[in-house]
């Protein structure tokens, strides 16, 4: 019998598959565990409403903002993301609020038995044990992000209201395929039949794969670049335009890359609305300019100090560093300095040659088995003329990045989710 919350978080990361300590090795390709475990607790998938989000970048941040506007319109609001950055119940929240302990507890011991039967990974058994909760609390609606790809990711047992895909980039090649379209199709695995679907952002590469499938589903599909019109007039404020509508908002989450999310929440947010959800202006607007307060989220172009200015970002891809170098190049600083370490499965060659020249890196590496070994990140970013040190400790690296600075530089801390994950104080 497990006693203590400590006790069955070591158990699952001892006794189950955890993508993020070992990378694809525990990514399963099939939905048999997840309906398994599901079948085992009654089916508690569909026993809420739901809404499901994918995408390659936005997906997180997409999800959190949704989850604020459906609080902030008065629905019982669970959210479901992953991975976690400091402790594994940010992973599953009711209106901004974790799971608690007890119920971790008391769920790994109920399904230690079935669980030996099925053997499922981590995020399965994390998913079961989410759907149980949102089901036994009985809430109105939830957002559900899914962890990897979609038509084969362990969430892609619901039936949600509606489909929100977010932006597509290259990321995870060794499972979903090589290029954009092929990416695109196992994302689309999402669109139900004759659900509503919303793409935050035409990519035109890859937008037929979308409507194809839509198509196929019989389900209507929307673009939301083309229905929400966003314009900045100055540097806090947004202006969106859609439907006859016109909102002002000054967003939680900084970044120019979240307008590209903020496109696809509202869209998603006027359907809901057209399918009978109450969800007024003053709730869209709320939930936008108050997403982190409201759930929690960590990580996305997070300011946790000043002079020097450090920011932590969890972009962890080709297209997520760009969308940081743009918001590098409007934050006015003297000196750039970005603490950087990677997964191993994350093209580092790429993703070395759009970084700034001019910047000071310091090469870290997190505790984790699947991270980037800071050495080899070193000498592959010498070799491409990239000024730079090693400092594998995430927190000592930040500390000499910080002594190294005056009190105009900026300090960028990311690469790597779990690099952002072991910064102290976050």
């Amino acid at each position: 019998m497990i006693e203590t919350y400590q006790e069955a978080i070591n158990f699952l990361y001892t006794q189950l598959p955890v993508f993020h300590h070992i990378g694809s090795a525990a990514y399963k390709k099939d939905l048999t565990n997840t309906l398994a475990l599901c079948a085992h607790l009654d089916n508690p998938q569909h026993k809420f409403k739901s809404v499901h989000i994918t995408g390659t970048n936005g997906k997180g941040s997409s999800a959190h903002m949704l989850a604020a506007i459906l609080q902030s319109a008065g629905y019982k609001t669970g959210l479901y993301t992953s991975p976690h950055l400091k402790d594994f119940t940010e992973r599953i929240k009711i209106n901004g609020a974790e799971i608690e302990k007890d119920f971790v507890v008391e769920f790994v011991n109920r399904m230690k038995k079935p669980m030996e039967q099925i053997l499922p990974s981590f995020f399965e058994f994390t998913v079961a044990m989410a759907f149980e909760y949102f089901a036994k609390e009985k809430v109105d609606i939830a957002v559900i992000e899914v962890g990897l790809g979609g038509r084969l990711d362990s969430t892609n047992v619901i039936n949600p209201e509606i489909s929100l895909i977010t932006n597509i980039g290259y990321d995870h090649m060794d499972i979903l395929g090589n290029t954009l379209p092929e990416i695109a199709w196992e994302k689309a695995g999402i669109i139900k039949p004759k659900k509503p679907v919303v793409i935050s952002e035409r990519q035109p590469e890859i937008e037929k794969v979308f409507i194809n499938k839509a198509n196929e589903m019989g389900s209507p599909i929307y673009f939301a670049s083309d229905r929400v019109n966003l314009t900045r007039p100055d540097d806090e404020t947004i202006q969106i335009k859609t439907e006859g509508r016109f909102l002002l908002v000054n967003p939680e989450l900084k970044g120019l890359y979240q307008l590209k999310n903020i496109s696809g929440v509202v869209q998603t947010s006027l359907v809901l609305g057209e399918l009978g959800y109450s969800i007024p202006e003053s709730a869209i607007t709320n939930g936008i300019n108050n997403s982190v307060k409201l759930t929690g989220l960590k990580g996305r172009w997070q300011k946790i100090s000043e002079r020097p200015t450090v920011i932590c970002d969890t972009a962890h891809n080709a297209e997520g560093i760009i969308e940081i170098i743009k918001q590098i190049n409007i934050t006015p600083h003297k000196k750039l300095r970005w603490v950087f370490g990677m997964v191993k499965d994350k093209s580092p060659e790429k993703i070395l040659a759009i970084l700034p020249a001019h910047a000071q890196y310091y090469f870290c590496q997190a505790k984790i088995p699947r991270a980037m070994d800071a050495i080899e990140l070193n000498k592959m970013a010498h070799e491409k003329g990239l000024t730079c040190k090693v400092v594998p400790d995430v927190n000592d690296a930040l500390k000499k990045a910080k002594e190294d600075s005056s009190s105009d530089d900026l300090i960028i801390v990311g690469g790597s989710t779990f690099v952002v994950a072991e910064v102290e104080g976050l």
